[in-house]
């Protein structure tokens, strides 16, 4: 398989690729290259932070008993340390995996089945059902994401009730997570809404379906009429093609570019459609000769989460004050586990504004050389550039303190030509004006070159 073909499955179902890795899948076909992929995402590893102290707290409980409001507080207070440490683990387990596809795809299906809650235990479950079902059955992940605690919290399932309905879940179902807006009535969300009453669970995050809220009556959706559940619900919608068409759009702007390509798109649902079977789908897109046209390659804009992990990819960097990662994603506009709304980031162009384009041309800087602005050879100004060094310290560099593992770099990087480095950080072609820059640069280390380089425009492009 062709090495920048490689380099762009990797900066699409992964975050980058390191020479050593790259060598070794250069001298394999695709098919095997593929093979591989999804061999090492066959296994599911859920990511776990310590949550004993509040399971204990629990099991101490009387069943049926409620939460007092003290350790109400003592829970809220541990959940809230839990979720940065969740949030840390989840950033690592991205940058360090060999379930590489699965994680992916677990970022991604994040922004589709959109939710947050403020118990750890709630959400590091949910999480989990998102990287379980992330290759397998579609029905099946409709099925799981619907019972969810953090789901039944965050969209009202748990007040619905056949006395007084609640919509937002059955409305959310179709708008955002199988059809799209325009493809149901408001009949349709009063209906199926009806067929999820009953559904709750209880303090440890288990799913309850508490049959006597249950609506029993029949209900006529999609222009079918019967008493049926929420599942049968969720069956009726799949029998749709639009459901296969909406996710199979989805993915394609995700992985493949943000201007949806009709036929490609056509072509991904007759295959998804077949059986709602997620891996099938992405083997079919990866194995496409699509897939790696030079008008995807390096056409889409990195979000910042995917800038962030790319960067560690390259140069392992370690925050020595966790709260300092939350900090940056913050300011970047994607926090882990704390979506804008249920309808998730927007991505694209989205991902950059004036302030966070400055940013991110500054942050290899700031995370990697201690805010050190480099020089280029000649015809620099001295003072201003410590000037510009001294306001990036002030604005950003003091709270950003990193451990930089230089070491694995170098050993990485070793038979790597410094001219050749361009090809394994950037994703694109560096316009006339990039090139002279670079040109002019005093290229005195590897180390150096590779932040200089990050620094680029181009460098936010994948």
């Amino acid at each position: 398989m062709k090495t920048k073909y490689i380099q762009h499955l990797y900066r699409r179902i992964g975050f980058g690729i390191l020479p050593s890795t790259l060598g070794k899948l250069s001298k394999k076909s695709k098919k095997e290259v593929i093979k591989n992929l999804f061999t090492s995402s066959k296994n599911v590893t859920p990511l776990e932070v310590d949550t004993s102290e509040i399971k204990d707290i629990f099991s101490n409980m009387m069943r049926g008993s409620k939460l007092d409001p003290e350790t109400r507080r003592k829970i809220q207070k541990i959940s809230r340390k839990k979720q940065i440490e969740l949030n840390v683990a989840w950033i690592e387990r991205l940058t360090n995996s060999s379930e590489i596809l699965r994680e992916k795809m677990t970022l991604f299906w994040a922004n589709h089945f959109v939710c947050e809650d403020n118990s750890i235990t709630y959400i590091q479950q949910f999480n989990n059902t998102l990287r379980k079902h992330a290759l397998g059955d579609f029905r099946d992940f409709v099925n799981a994401v619907s019972k969810e605690a953090a789901m039944t919290k965050y969209l009202n399932t748990k007040q619905n009730k056949k006395q007084k309905p609640n919509e937002n879940f059955a409305r959310e179902l179709m708008e955002l997570f199988t059809l799209g807006v325009g493809h149901y009535t408001e009949e349709d969300i009063k209906e199926s809404a009806r067929a999820f009453t009953g559904y709750s669970h209880n303090l440890r995050g288990e799913f309850v379906f508490k049959k006597r809220q249950h609506d029993e009556s029949d209900k006529t959706f999609f222009g079918k009429t019967g008493n049926f559940s929420g599942k049968e619900i969720i069956d009726i919608i799949l029998e749709e093609k639009q459901c296969a068409k909406y996710i199979c759009e989805k993915i394609y702007r995700y992985f493949v570019n943000d201007t949806a390509d009709d036929n490609l798109v056509s072509a991904m649902t007759d295959v998804f459609y077949k059986d709602y079977n997620i891996e099938n789908l992405m083997r079919f897109m990866l194995m496409s000769d699509w897939f790696y046209d030079d008008k995807n390659i390096g056409s889409k804009i990195k979000s910042p989460i995917e800038f962030l992990v790319g960067l560690k990819t390259l140069v392992p960097t370690e925050f020595k004050n966790p709260k300092q990662l939350l900090y940056i994603q913050k300011l970047l506009g994607q926090t882990l586990l704390n979506p804008p709304n249920v309808a998730g980031w927007k991505g694209g162009k989205n991902w950059i504004d004036s302030n966070t384009i400055v940013l991110r041309l500054k942050l290899p800087s700031l995370l990697l050389n201690g805010a050190y602005i480099s020089k280029v050879k000649d015809g620099q100004d001295d003072v201003q550039m410590e000037a510009k060094k001294e306001l990036f310290k002030r604005k950003y560099g003091k709270r950003f303190k990193t451990k930089v593992n230089w070491k694995y770099f170098n050993t990485q990087f070793k038979n790597v030509k410094i001219n050749e480095f361009q090809n394994h950080v950037l994703a694109c072609e560096v316009n006339e004006a990039a090139q002279q820059y670079l040109k002019a640069l005093d290229k005195v280390s590897k180390q150096e070159y590779c932040i200089q380089l990050m620094s680029l425009p181009e460098y936010q492009m994948c």
